[in-house]
């Protein structure tokens, strides 16, 4: 995996980063830095990574499960250390699925997978965040 990441210019603090996917996204900084909020920090990118890493595992292995997923949002929270580097020290994790007929145990077990065994952006931010999840199930009709 490759990427690149270019700064804009004086008189800003923000980037374009190109992925070896041909995707590119504008990282800013904060205003107090320079940054003009033309895009998410770094720290909140590596979140949201976190939460579409996840996110697809748990709605992969309930699809090959056979479960009728129809919606699966995380919202995360995390908070950080005080000094530099101020890493994550603690991040939750709260999926929201619904479906028809969902199996809690599935869910639980798809969630747990992902945690474990399939998320590299988990299993890496856990060598120094302590990192927890959650779910609730709402029923479609």
């Amino acid at each position: 995996m490759e990427a690149r990441v270019q700064w804009m210019g004086p008189g800003q603090m923000s980037f374009v980063a190109d992925a070896d996917s041909g995707h590119a996204l504008v990282m800013d900084g904060a205003a107090e830095i320079g940054g003009r909020n033309l895009g998410p920090r770094p720290m909140e990118l590596l979140l949201m990574g976190l939460g579409g890493c996840s996110s697809i595992d748990v709605v992969m292995i309930l699809q090959k499960s056979r479960q009728d997923i129809r919606s699966c949002v995380v919202e995360l929270a995390a908070q950080r250390a005080e000094q530099d580097p101020k890493v994550f020290t603690g991040i939750h994790l709260h999926f929201v699925v619904s479906g028809k007929a969902l199996d809690p145990k599935r869910v639980s077990h798809a969630i747990g997978l992902s945690a474990e065994k399939y998320c590299s952006a988990s299993i890496m931010l856990g060598k120094t965040a302590a990192i927890t999840h959650d779910y609730e199930i709402l029923e479609e009709c």
